[in-house]
């Protein structure tokens, strides 16, 4: 479907969405209430935490990843955490399309080319750099997928280290000896890049 403005669909506004996953989840008002901010601060730190794209917000991210999740009628989470993890996941890929598409409709597309030997070279826009962090979360999966699971967990959907020792089943020391292995390994992939 794409991400689209607010005006375009009713399920945009905050009051539709909660009768929406109402309606889906057979939810209390409060629990969909809850559902929905939590949702809106897994957005917020995806945002926030990659690389601020100013045409893109919460609420967008938000609605386009209960759309998708919702029409996955064969899904089924374990827990809350699950499903956070889970809307996390697909907050991500939301906002990497909508970056990869916007710096798409940006190359080339009649522009003049320009030599840059005598040029000062701007900052990197954000759509970019969001892509260079996933280029190396992508790297660290295939080095290490359970890292970028839980990269995942804790920077994008957060998690605490308990909650992310439960979703990955493994001892609270062991994650967090590897969150320290996943952020070096970040760490010296984007210094390097």
């Amino acid at each position: 479907m794409g991400l689209v403005h607010k005006e375009d669909t009713a399920a945009s506004r905050p009051d539709e969405l909660h009768k929406e996953i109402e309606r889906e989840l057979e939810l209390s008002d409060e629990l969909v209430a809850e559902t929905y901010d939590l949702l809106r601060s897994i957005a917020s730190r995806h945002l926030r935490n990659g690389a601020p794209i100013p045409t893109l917000n919460t609420t967008l991210v938000v609605h386009e990843a209960w759309e998708k999740l919702s029409r996955d009628e064969e899904r089924r989470f374990a827990n809350e955490n699950h499903f956070l993890a889970t809307a996390s996941r697909v907050m991500r890929q939301i906002i990497i399309d909508y970056a990869r598409r916007k710096l798409a409709s940006k190359r080339g597309a009649g522009s003049e080319h320009v030599c840059l030997d005598n040029q000062q070279l701007a900052e990197p826009e954000p759509e970019v750099q969001l892509l260079e962090l996933e280029a190396a979360l992508a790297r660290l999966a295939k080095h290490a997928p359970h890292l970028e699971r839980l990269v995942e967990y804790r920077f994008f959907a957060g998690l605490t280290m308990r909650q992310a020792a439960e979703m990955t089943n493994r001892p609270l020391r062991t994650v967090e000896r590897d969150w320290e292995r996943a952020r070096a390994y970040l760490a010296a992939y984007i210094t390097s890049h």
